[in-house]
């Protein structure tokens, strides 16, 4: 018999308003620009989406900082974007060395499984990152087609601030260098072409502060000679690398791609190219040191110590007898503020991605942690926080760019 139809709700039924401040470590809040372009819909084909898609990429080459022809958006998350990479360049008979920190760097490790490639992991202690003479040592057990690794491990707030000393290891061994830019990429340095790197993704809506559900990644033309010369075509049609090139080289079809993602993606690029990469990574380094001063001055303790600590996806010590799901559930309710909870880890996490790095969120977001935790028992001044964050932050906001 017919299904009846449910009781109809509307979007403004069904949400909030306001809206929560995201302050977790993804998705971010977007910019005007970027959300108005995402309301755009274009065909696919033809002169309009062509032009649109030659300046995405020459953007992208900006922000990615590589003169690689071969720049892809593609039609999912981040993890789509590293399936993409990992099962094109592996295969049965093909060696992988991933660097392991986290959850998503062991993310990488099991894509490469999955693509019948012998995976050797290197592991290492969660808040830290990776020693390259450890990555040395492992390179000696024979030979490797690809090293791949994370810069930022979101899971646990630790930056692989050795990328470009791996990547030089990598090129030694002969091997392909993966890096996954996920949470990193606009937020701090990262040199595709003059570290070597071969492959590097990132995904829309964390630091681009683009929407979800679009990601980039570019391949250099070492790691294309190894995709053209696979045996035979990976098992995943959609993320085949040589068939999204018939899209993003020759504007032709591969399926139809996710126009109104596509545009705001072009944005967030646009955006960050008229902030500059120089404003933008000193913007996430102020915002994100005054975070840390601010929790620090409320008594937390960052999980990651300052040496391998990534900025822009903070993790933070619970206290003393608070759990996650209770601060994170006071934060909501009370002051509508969402941030992120652990992968089994005694942290919460804050985020200090793209638009998150603002004078008004990030105090905003230290006022209702102070009161947080005062009204939670824990012991603190409650405005000790705003006092710290301001005193790094100043009066003047570096960085905002008109849409």
């Amino acid at each position: 018999m017919p299904v009846p139809a449910p009781p109809i709700r509307t979007l403004d039924a069904l949400l909030p308003e306001p809206l929560p401040l995201m302050m977790g470590v993804g998705p971010t809040p977007i910019p005007e620009p970027v959300a108005r372009a995402h309301a755009r819909v274009l065909n696919h084909l033809g002169p309009l989406m062509n032009g649109v898609v030659e300046s995405l990429k020459d953007l992208g080459r900006y922000v990615l900082q590589t003169g690689n022809p071969r720049v892809f958006g593609i039609s999912g998350p981040g993890s789509a974007a590293m399936e993409m990479a990992m099962a094109n360049l592996l295969w049965p008979g093909r060696r992988a060395l991933v660097v392991v920190n986290g959850t998503f760097s062991g993310r990488l490790a099991e894509m490469g499984r999955r693509a019948e490639a012998e995976v050797v992991t290197l592991g290492v202690a969660p808040g830290h990152g990776v020693d390259p003479e450890r990555v040395a040592e492992a390179l000696k057990q024979g030979r490797f087609d690809v090293v791949a690794m994370v810069q930022g491990e979101t899971s646990c707030g630790a930056c692989n601030f050795a990328v470009p000393e791996v990547a030089a290891l990598a090129q030694q061994a002969g091997a392909l260098m993966v890096v996954d830019t996920v949470v990193t990429l606009s937020t701090m340095p990262l040199q595709t072409d003059d570290w070597g790197l071969d492959v590097v993704l990132s995904a829309g809506q964390k630091g681009l502060a683009c929407v979800p559900g679009i990601s980039l990644v570019t391949f250099s033309e070492r790691a294309w000679q190894q995709i053209e010369a696979r045996p035979k075509p990976p098992a995943q049609w959609v993320l085949d690398a040589r068939l999204a090139a018939s899209f993003w080289m020759e504007h032709t079809y591969h399926y139809t791609a996710p126009t109104s993602s596509i545009l705001a993606l072009h944005e967030a690029l646009r955006l960050i190219a008229e902030e500059t990469l120089p404003i933008r990574h000193d913007r996430h380094e102020r915002h994100s040191r005054a975070v840390q001063r601010g929790m620090e001055a409320l008594g937390l303790e960052m999980f990651a110590p300052p040496e391998h600590r990534l900025r822009s996806a903070l993790a933070i010590r619970l206290p003393p007898g608070l759990d996650a799901p209770t601060l994170l559930a006071h934060m909501e309710e009370r002051f509508n503020i969402q941030m992120a909870g652990a992968f089994g880890l005694p942290i919460f996490r804050v985020g200090q991605l793209g638009e998150q790095c603002r004078r008004e969120p990030v105090l905003r977001t230290m006022d209702a942690m102070g009161q947080s935790l005062a009204a939670l028992g824990v012991p603190c001044d409650p405005r000790a926080g705003v006092e710290a964050a301001e005193a790094v932050l100043g009066e003047v906001e570096v960085g905002r760019v008109a849409g």
